[in-house]
């Protein structure tokens, strides 16, 4: 008889249930992960909440999750990269390593990428919030033994904020404004500080994520719904931000970031919103460069190596972890960021 495991689908907008389902058979090539912690990402709560985002929906029982560490507990007959026992983080991304895209180098563009817990495919790619997941062993990088699995299952946001920072080009000694700071504007403070950057300017519209953010390395800090003149210390003289990570997707965080950028500086979009409009005139006249960043690859094994080797204290990020049975709790509470900055599922927790 197969071995069954225990995961987090969710059937509708805010029907997340417990759902017992067969395990199945392992490729050569694959592994049987017996995760231990994850941890609840934003797109994890607009499926939630909506259901998708975008025109993205959810049409079938869909497992959630993404950001997962966890133990080795069987593996195939072809893998050396792991062995039973060993702790690892999961990369969800599984690039098909042969499109366009994969064989220019770029296979966070992948068009046939495979990505736990997302509905841009149908049958929908399964998502990673169970006790035991099934992955290649590509995508598992080793945890150290010292390592809490809590941080461990940050990895993945982590290496988000690493490519962010790393499509900015250079931070020695630059002025870095991230504007948005929930947890991955956070993850991108932390990045940018590793990067060398002299000083990092956080802003966003909620107090309580801003005093996680500055024990993240954030030097100063504005709230720009009861500071709303926070940039004109940054307006003189044609702007003095010399690079701007805009995390939060709104268009009013980007205007105001463009007003206080310096000429030849260089803006990197990474929330997500709907359409904005941009000034075309302060673009032209400031010549900035403005580009995206979309996911990660290499980053995710060099955010591993960063938090095994304790370069990197995450810890600030995380607010409290839920047994997977209190599930709808944590993601409620996830929702709050008044209350709440990272949230994680204990997936070996009873109570």
């Amino acid at each position: 008889m197969s071995e069954r495991y225990l995961a987090l689908v969710l059937h509708a907008p805010t029907d997340l249930r417990v759902d017992e389902r067969e395990v199945g058979p392992i490729a050569a090539s694959q592994v049987l992960v017996r995760v231990g912690m994850g941890g609840i990402c934003g797109s994890d709560l607009h499926y939630f909440h909506h259901g998708g985002f975008g025109a993205i929906r959810v049409k079938e029982p869909m497992a959630l999750g993404h950001e997962v560490a966890g133990t080795v507990s069987a593996v195939g007959a072809e893998v050396s990269k792991v062995k039973v026992g060993d702790r690892v983080a999961v990369n969800p991304s599984l690039p098909c390593g042969q499109c366009r895209f994969c064989l220019e180098g770029l296979p966070n563009q992948c068009t046939e990428m495979r990505y736990f817990g997302s509905a841009m495919r149908t049958p929908h790619v399964q998502g990673a919030f169970r006790n035991l997941l099934v992955c290649e062993a590509e995508q598992c990088e080793r945890v150290s033994a010292d390592t809490p699995m809590a941080l461990a299952s940050l990895a993945e946001p982590f290496a988000v904020g690493l490519h962010a920072v790393s499509r900015a080009g250079s931070l020695l000694g630059k002025r870095v404004l991230v504007s948005g700071c929930g947890p991955i504007g956070a993850m991108v403070i932390a990045a940018a500080r590793l990067h060398g950057a002299a000083e990092i300017i956080a802003t966003d519209v909620v107090d309580a994520p801003l005093k996680v953010v500055r024990a993240m390395g954030a030097d100063k800090t504005f709230n720009v719904a009861s500071e709303p003149d926070w940039g004109q210390a940054y307006a003189h003289d044609k702007g003095q931000i010399d690079v701007m990570i805009e995390c939060s997707g709104n268009e009013r965080a980007l205007r105001s970031g463009l007003e206080v950028m310096r000429p030849r500086g260089v803006v990197v979009q990474l929330g997500l919103g709907g359409d904005v409009s941009i000034p075309q005139n302060v673009i032209v006249a400031k010549e900035l460069l403005m580009m995206g960043s979309f996911r990660f690859h290499a980053e995710f094994a060099l955010a591993v190596k960063l938090i095994n080797e304790k370069r990197v204290d995450l810890a600030p990020v995380i607010t409290r972890s839920f047994a997977m049975k209190h599930a709808v709790q944590a993601f409620e509470l996830a929702s709050d960021r008044q209350r709440a900055m990272k949230v994680l599922i204990d997936f070996g927790a009873e109570a």
